[in-house]
């Protein structure tokens, strides 16, 4: 039995995820999105090393671990630049929705490459009733005998969905003989230079727009997500199976959502609701079984 601080825990950090679009809209405001990246990064890449100080652990890949990592970075950068471009062209809330998709991804491509894990009937229909809330957030209210879909921006939030999905289960596999905290930073170590880069060329910051928003918005992006984020995950898998806690990714949609209402002034919409009740409860149905076991 799963004990009540760490169900708290638990459900606090899914709450906090879910907040993440919220803060890379804030950031948005004043730092694009390539800029963006750059400084949530070089944040989190700050806080992960005091943590790896203070647990004494060795930052410093081993021989052999290099060409993991740089594949790993690879796929980090690009997923990270299309959700903060996607999310620069959607919504809020519609992001938060088709970001919680990123699970079934997973278990997609658990089900294709990882051997022993494999979809239930139960996990189909999960993924069936999630993919099913995705496409109406997708559709949303549009004509649907014209096929007329909304903004390119959300069908590049769900490839970065997709892409962070693939990323866990190719992390999952380095996992297996490189230390956890390198993999977290060198992910973000040798996605900086590629964000900084192109930042350069290709963006500018709006400096009259900067203001205690897009600040207070990286500094969550950066300090409170990828940084304390990682170290409570870490104590979590650590003491617990990862995916008791996956089971507890229904709440991110949700505080995504609300959040997005409540400091955006985003509008609520049937397409939003029912995307959103379908997402969660896909994530419900695919992970309950995984919950049952014990951790």
């Amino acid at each position: 039995m799963i004990p009540l601080r760490t169900i708290l825990i638990a459900v606090s950090i899914h709450i906090l995820w879910g907040a993440n679009p919220v803060a890379v809209k804030f950031g948005l405001l004043a730092f694009p999105p390539l800029w963006s990246a750059f400084i949530r990064f070089a944040l989190a890449i700050a806080c992960i090393v005091v943590w790896a100080r203070f647990k004494n652990i060795a930052l410093w890949p081993r021989r052999g671990e290099w060409r993991g990592l740089g594949l790993l970075s690879l796929l980090f950068t690009v997923q990270i630049a299309l959700m903060n471009i996607g999310i620069d062209m959607s919504t809020s809330s519609m992001s938060s929705v088709l970001l919680a998709t990123h699970p079934l991804f997973a278990a997609l491509f658990a089900h294709l490459f990882t051997a022993g894990d494999r979809l239930t009937p139960v996990r189909i229909v999960g993924l069936l009733v999630a993919f099913s809330g995705a496409g109406v957030v997708l559709l949303r209210d549009a004509d649907l005998a014209s096929l007329n879909l909304i903004a390119i921006g959300n069908w590049v939030v769900l490839l970065s969905s997709a892409l962070l999905g693939g990323r866990l289960i190719y992390t999952a596999g380095l996992a297996q003989r490189i230390d956890t905290s390198r993999l977290v930073i060198w992910q973000m170590v040798l996605s900086l230079l590629a964000f900084g880069a192109g930042g350069l060329v290709f963006e500018d910051i709006m400096w009259s727009q900067v203001s205690w928003q897009p600040l207070a918005g990286l500094a969550y992006q950066g300090i409170v997500i990828a940084g304390l984020g990682f170290m409570i995950n870490t104590w979590l898998i650590k003491n617990h199976s990862p995916s008791t806690m996956v089971s507890f990714g229904f709440i991110a949609p949700l505080s995504g959502v609300g959040l997005s209402i409540w400091l955006l002034g985003e509008s609520v919409t049937s397409s939003l609701i029912f995307g959103t009740i379908g997402v969660g409860l896909g994530l419900v149905l695919i992970t309950r079984k995984a919950a049952q076991r014990p951790s």
